[in-house]
């Protein structure tokens, strides 16, 4: 490909709505068009790294026995009210009619359309295990797109769904997956990959984890224990908190004036009492009914809603108080309280002998305060965010630590909640009905392609692994009007293309410094810069975007040097993948 015949504009500026470097270089080095909110065409450059991507996750699900279909991207709204997601899912699922007036949505993920396809083919124990996936666009109406490519409302993914007629049958082929995904993102030149435990979500099942890439980018909480090892999705972590320190002595339950103080801070402040040992009150009301649910945890604690959602069994949001509601916002405390509302104690408070709380009562708040003697034998669920500092989970240590990660990958063990929804059945050796056990296992392509973007740049532009690089050498002519130069670049772009290898050729007559911004742009991993200085030596230069590698060449041997450092390229990368299980 000559650089001057490609499609796309590449320029210096760094777009103001830009948040983040890999969005940024996608749109400066001409991979990305903004169509709009949260949806981009592919130019040639990302179109031929996404292409890559998607060959390696082929060649990995294909080694497990994982054949590839095509599900419709426009699904018919029957088949979500099969499987009950038609009216559970929110706004994310885009839902329309058809000229007949027949409910219809673009599919955000198949789980359904899996179903629907093998249900028949699966009728009998004789059939499984199988697996099938497909690399399809998808829809998801995200309420806030951003970061590019990062977090999208329509996106190319790879879904694959497994199905069996045991639990352990699923838990060998999940592990299969995890090695799968594993080897993904080794090859596209991200190892530094890692699974984390994660919340099911909307998807479902009982078991699932998401495969996040550590970086400060990223809009997910990771939970880590450099410990152990021990890793989780803030949403999916649970809480363990040590209240050894609070005092142990019993005091008596008094009630006290604190006028204006409506925040636990400040009442602290005002009381001169620790936070460590005060009950914050957070409200909200349940999606589905409206009703009030109040949630007491540990003042410097903060609720996390999606622990509180998979235990109320609904989604919620931030209350509006009214005088109705019976609830004193600001003095709200467990000790006499009258308001018609669910109330969720939080393990945060378990232990703690003395409490500073709402009294329920304007400008006034109980101190003193014991649950047990006060209110009686309560219920503690875990609803709260772990921090850093917090004990592990895994080890009991206080090693918790707070890292930032972009989502790349999920793997659910789903059970049977679409299977037997959808009334998918088999006949069992003993001529026996059941129903299969389903897993499924997604990757986003384009998300990958901005994630490897993301980890691997510097200040001038992106730095892509060979294995995904959208060519393999960049040829630059520094000298199109000197005729020895021009002519060695033309050999050499041709030679290397017989050879199979894939190359960008700079052949535009313009400055060094706009051919070199340009190629720092395209970020591919081995420049071949032919100039007129180093051509009457009977040399070129060969280096690496990464500048790990910086050398002149002799003209006669560049082919054979230049294959050479391809290939050890992708020994690096090669040898950093685990094999296969």
């Amino acid at each position: 490909m000559k650089l001057n015949n490609l499609v796309g504009l590449r320029f210096k500026e760094r777009p103001a709505d830009c948040v983040i470097d890999s969005h940024a270089f996608s749109v400066r080095g001409g991979y990305v068009k903004y169509v709009a909110n949260g949806i981009f065409s592919l130019y040639p450059p990302m179109k031929r790294i996404t292409a890559k991507i998607e060959n390696i996750i082929r060649q990995e699900m294909d080694a497990y026995d994982c054949q590839e279909v095509l599900f419709p991207v426009v699904l018919p709204g029957s088949l979500w009210e099969e499987s009950g997601r038609y009216e559970s899912v929110g706004k994310e699922l885009l839902r329309f009619e058809d000229r007949t007036g027949s409910k219809m949505v673009l599919g955000m993920t198949h789980e359904e359309a899996a179903v629907q396809l093998v249900r028949e083919y699966g009728s009998t124990y004789a059939k499984y295990p199988f697996s099938i996936y497909q690399i399809q666009t998808k829809f998801r109406d995200e309420a806030r797109p951003r970061a590019g490519l990062i977090r999208v409302r329509e996106f190319t993914m790879k879904d694959a769904y497994s199905f069996h007629t045991s639990q352990e049958d699923l838990e060998k082929y999940y592990d299969k997956m995890a090695n799968a995904y594993d080897r993904i993102f080794e090859r596209a030149g991200v190892p530094g990959v890692i699974s984390v435990k994660s919340d099911s979500g909307m998807i479902g099942g009982s078991v699932s984890h998401e495969y996040m890439l550590l970086a400060d980018a990223g809009e997910d909480s990771i939970v880590l224990c450099e410990e152990c090892g021990y890793s989780a999705n803030m949403e999916a972590a649970d809480t363990t908190v040590d209240n050894s320190a609070a005092s142990t002595e019993m005091k008596e339950l008094e009630k006290v004036y604190t006028p204006h103080c409506k925040t636990i801070e400040d009442v602290c402040k005002f009381l001169g009492t620790n936070v460590e040992e005060s009950c914050k009150a957070v409200m909200y009301q349940k999606n589905m009914t409206d009703e009030y649910v109040i949630v007491f945890i540990r003042g410097d604690y903060e609720v996390n809603e999606t622990k509180l959602t998979n235990y109320l069994g609904d989604k919620v949001h931030p209350a509006e108080v009214t005088l109705e509601s019976g609830i004193v916002a600001g003095f709200c405390g467990p000790y006499n309280q009258n308001a018609k509302v669910q109330i969720v104690y939080d393990k945060t408070l378990e232990g703690i002998a003395n409490l500073c709380a709402g009294a329920n009562e304007e400008d006034y708040h109980y101190t003193g305060l014991n649950i047990k003697r006060d209110i009686g034998d309560v219920e503690y669920v875990d609803v709260s965010k772990i921090r850093t500092g917090d004990i592990c989970p895994c080890c009991g240590k206080k090693t918790i630590k707070i890292s930032r990660g972009i989502e790349v990958g999920n793997i659910f063990q789903l059970g049977t909640k679409y299977s037997k929804s959808m009334g998918m059945t088999y006949t069992d050796e003993n001529g026996v009905e059941q129903t299969p056990i389903m897993g499924c296992y997604g990757i986003g392509v384009g998300r990958l392609a901005a994630s490897v973007c993301e980890a691997s740049h510097d200040d001038y532009g992106p730095i892509w692994p060979i294995s995904i690089a959208p060519w393999q050498v960049h040829l630059c002519c520094m000298r199109v009007d000197n005729a020895e130069c021009k002519e060695t670049a033309d050999r050499l772009y041709e030679e290397l293309q017989n050879r199979g290898v894939e190359v960008i050729y700079d052949d535009r007559d313009v400055r060094p410094g706009f051919m070199f911004a340009d190629a720092d742009l395209l970020g591919v991993p081995v420049r071949v810069v032919v100039g007129p200085k180093n051509i009457k030596n009977g040399q070129v230069e060969l280096k690496t975007r990464d500048k790990s590698v910086s050398e002149l060449i002799s003209v006669d041997t560049a082919v054979e040097d230049i294959m050479s450092l391809i290939q050890k390229l992708y020994d690096d990368i090669n040898a950093q993948v685990k094999p296969r299980i």
